[in-house]
């Protein structure tokens, strides 16, 4: 498939082909203009179009001059969605978070993971500070395909949920904590560090990551569906 270029973006239309799902758009230092111009150009070529980090300016643009796209502030996305037929829901993935502060990344792992046809739900709260709230979600991620952990902090809650569980852990370091947090790298640092096997990290905040390598396991796991 040709390679459009834009004046400001050269839009890559073969990803959907190569790794089953097109383009996404990380909108955070472009012109609200720029991402209306790539988004068009992957809706024009019948491929969902999907931004991440939109900005309110952004967000404000393309509620005017996208109307048929969908918006969730709190994870900052922005979908068009090219073809009427329903996505399917499939698997399941549990998005986990330690606080009411992860709320943003965990919801950023939420929509992506829909928006790539994987089942996924949110239990919201279920720090380390209080064990007994994550124990008593147990029949829930025992029932997951994958479980995405989302904290900041001391990052621990990964490590927890990792040792009741028998499908993959996806953490998430966030950059929420005090000073010694050190905009997330403490998180991170003891997630890389985990003692529970099954437990693997993405980067501090990356939400969108998260979300997407667990539905590109959902997908892989269900792909006779998905064809």
């Amino acid at each position: 498939m040709p390679t459009p270029e834009l004046s400001f973006a050269t839009v890559d239309l073969d990803r959907q082909q190569r790794c089953g799902f097109p383009e996404v758009v990380y909108a955070e230092g472009k012109t609200p203009e720029w991402v209306e111009g790539i988004l068009r150009r992957l809706a024009e070529n019948s491929q969902d179009a999907f931004a991440t980090r939109v900005s309110v300016e952004q967000a404000a643009h393309l509620a005017a001059v996208l109307p048929q796209g969908t918006q969730d502030r709190l994870a900052r996305t922005f979908f068009w969605k090219a073809s009427t037929i329903p996505t399917p829901s499939l698997g399941r993935i549990e998005v986990v978070t330690a606080g009411t502060s992860d709320l943003p990344v965990a919801q950023e792992a939420l929509v992506t993971a829909r928006v790539m046809g994987a089942h996924a739900e949110l239990i919201v709260d279920v720090g380390v500070a209080g064990i007994h709230r994550v124990l008593a979600q147990r029949d829930r991620l025992n029932a997951a395909d994958v479980v995405i952990v989302v904290a900041g902090m001391d990052g621990a809650l990964p490590s927890v949920v990792g040792g009741l569980v028998e499908c993959p852990v996806i953490a998430v370091p966030t950059s929420i904590g005090y000073g010694a947090a050190f905009g997330g790298l403490a998180p991170l640092l003891t997630m890389l560090n985990s003692c529970s096997s099954g437990v693997a990290v993405v980067n501090i905040d990356a939400g969108f990551k998260a979300g997407y390598v667990a539905a590109r396991i959902i997908r892989r796991m269900y792909r006779d569906k998905t064809t």
